[in-house]
């Protein structure tokens, strides 16, 4: 039998010698592996966390001290090591586990996460509620160096630093190499300042300075800039010192030993403290190693080869991508940025030709959405590109610093609607509704690949805010072809009689799926591409709804400030006496599962929107 067999717990993992959980770790990188590539998933980072994943749950107390993983996505091996190996072949199926930390999973899953810069506050958070309930569990943040860029693990840095709370935040820093020469003295400085010994005697020091009349505060003032000095001699990074953190390191992550003798040592420090590690993104899987930015997250794969099983075509971010290429190469106003998503969002060919025009500003969604309303300020055409679910941490900024100003800056909205197994929070189900209410914003969203070029060069001309949202993924085959963009203008894809089926985006497609399902009823539709969502194009609209009395709208948002709740305001507004059928996500967080599974579990797929749409028809 394994190792891994054994392990159903924490407690099973604490009774190995080091040399059997560094076996272990072997075995959990295969499984891993194997799992993985059925199911696709993050693969680099989880690869990169093994032995600290196994050094954490050895030294602490779990679920009684709570480990709060920022991001979440690495969080596999923990997973399988409290409870879950077998079900991790469930992983991010439907009804299966969660490819993120989720609480009402497991008792080991202290705070659901999946966007990141967020564990240091709620850990912050997590220590400051111990304290006042009088509990003694420890808490411990585990952040990327990559997260650590955004503003919010940075305020909660300053936060935490200046608070004096016994917390532990393990920075997992996966970019850089280790380098003997400056990790030894670290080393050496860091096991030095955690012996009791040490605590001890700088203790007895301080008192016994504070008692020598006048001169003593001078003296331990002096003492601490002395040991500040040599502190900066042999560490360069004094940052986290002068926040109020004792910092050690930086230690080699992959060594489990170290990890556990480091982390043991903590715990006798007083205050906040900050674990400095290396890691190696991929470690152990060579096609990850040598590409950890395909690996960061990918469907299921050859593990032999490491190629997709799935062939690769077009999707939306790479026509986005190429289309911006081409509008730039005679438009030397236009400026691309993301947030740490250069490949995800299509724009590695920019990067590549325009590299003076492109910017990624790392995790930094607010930064990148102000940075683009300083460029439009004076004069360029910044065109940022962002996940949706991404988004909507910069909500603050496209309404103070771009709308307010009515700011030209093209916001593209990448993975709008549901994107399948990352689950609830990576949905992006939510723009239409926080952006519509945001005065001087235009909102976009194209049926098909070719709308997409059209509505980028549109946006690009235009004059003002502007955001397009798009799906993730390829396009869907419908019969459509989009006429050029005009401002407040829907297209009139199909006539009828009977019923308006109102569409916005990829789901024209199933209006017109249903018109054809329809007709073989007799019943003949109006099918609208709304193409805007604000401003909406009233005219079309209520030309087609005072016809046919009858009306339904298709969107993959949330129906609360999407599509729906538009078009219920034109209804309102102009006191017509209709009732509408909406079908979208009604007040809930969608789960995880292929996009397929998930449109029927929530009754959006087209069986299900036909079935209604008869009964709503026959109901009238």
């Amino acid at each position: 039998m394994s190792y891994l067999d054994k392990i159903n717990s924490p407690k099973d993992l604490k009774k190995l010698t080091i040399k059997e959980k560094e076996q272990l770790a072997e075995e959990i990188r295969k499984y891993l592996l194997e799992i993985t590539s059925s199911n696709g998933g993050h693969i680099a980072s989880n690869l990169g966390v093994v032995e600290l994943t196994i050094a954490l749950l050895s030294v602490y107390d779990t679920p009684k001290d709570k480990i709060v993983w920022d991001v979440g996505h690495q969080c596999y091996v923990y997973k399988i090591l409290t409870g879950r190996r077998d079900k991790l072949k469930t992983l991010r199926q439907l009804n299966g586990l969660s490819g993120f930390p989720k609480s009402k999973e497991s008792d080991y899953d202290a705070f659901n996460t999946g966007h990141s810069s967020t564990s240091i506050s709620a850990a912050t958070g997590m220590a400051r509620a111990r304290d006042i309930k009088c509990n003694n569990n420890r808490v411990i943040a585990v952040i990327g160096d990559g997260a650590l860029t955004g503003g919010m693990a940075l305020e909660a840095l300053n936060d935490a630093g200046s608070s004096g709370l016994d917390m532990t935040v393990i920075l997992n820093d996966n970019e850089m190499s280790i380098s003997k020469n400056v990790g030894g003295i670290p080393l050496l400085l860091s096991h030095l300042r955690t012996k009791k010994s040490y605590v001890k005697i700088n203790s007895k020091i301080k008192l016994f300075f504070q008692k020598i009349p006048v001169i003593g505060k001078c003296l331990i003032y002096l003492t601490k800039k002395i040991k500040q000095i040599i502190k900066r001699i042999f560490i360069k990074n004094m940052f986290f010192e002068d926040i109020g953190f004792t910092y050690l390191g930086p230690f080699n992550g992959h060594d489990i030993n170290v990890l556990e003798d480091i982390l043991e040592s903590s715990k006798k420090i007083k205050g906040p403290v900050l674990i400095h590690i290396i890691t190696k993104k991929g470690k152990g899987y060579e096609f990850a190693e040598n590409n950890p930015n395909k690996f960061h997250g990918i469907g299921p794969y050859d593990i032999e080869t490491g190629e997709t099983k799935k062939k690769k075509t077009d999707d939306y971010s790479k026509i986005f991508g190429k289309k911006l290429v081409n509008i730039a190469a005679t438009n030397n106003r236009i400026v691309a940025i993301t947030a740490a998503m250069t490949d995800g969002t299509g724009l590695t060919e920019f990067a590549n030709t325009f590299p003076n025009r492109f910017f990624d500003v790392g995790i930094t969604e607010q930064h990148a959405i102000t940075f683009a309303a300083g460029l439009a300020k004076e004069g360029l055409i910044p065109v940022v590109s962002i996940y949706s679910s991404f988004l909507q941490r910069a909500y603050d900024q496209i309404i103070h610093d771009i709308c307010l100003q009515n700011l030209h800056v093209v916001i593209c909205i990448d993975r709008a609607g549901i994107v399948g197994n990352d689950g609830e929070t990576h949905h992006g189900i939510f723009d239409l509704s926080y952006l519509s209410s945001i005065p001087n914003m235009t909102i976009l969203a194209p049926a098909n690949f070719k709308e997409l070029e059209l509505m980028l060069d549109y946006a690009v001309k235009y004059d003002g805010p502007i955001a397009i949202r798009y799906p993730r993924g390829g396009e869907t085959a419908i019969d459509y072809k989009p006429p050029k963009v005009e401002k407040n203008k829907a297209t009139l894809v199909a006539s009828g009689n009977d019923l308006t089926i109102l569409t916005i985006g990829n789901t024209l497609q199933k209006g017109i799926e249903l018109s054809n399902k329809l007709k073989k009823k007799k019943i003949s539709c109006d099918v609208i591409n709304t193409r805007f969502l604000k401003p909406l194009d009233e005219k079309t609209i209520l030309n087609s709804i005072t016809k046919t009395k009858k009306v339904i709208t298709i969107e993959d948002n949330l129906l609360k400030g999407g599509l729906s709740d538009a078009i219920l305001e034109l209804i309102n507004k102009n006191k017509l006496n209709i009732n509408i059928k909406s079908f979208g996500y009604d007040d809930t967080f969608v789960t995880h599962g292929s996009n397929s599974e998930l449109e029927e579990l929530y009754h959006l797929d087209i069986k299900n929107i036909y079935k209604e749409t008869l009964k709503y028809l026959k109901n009238r």
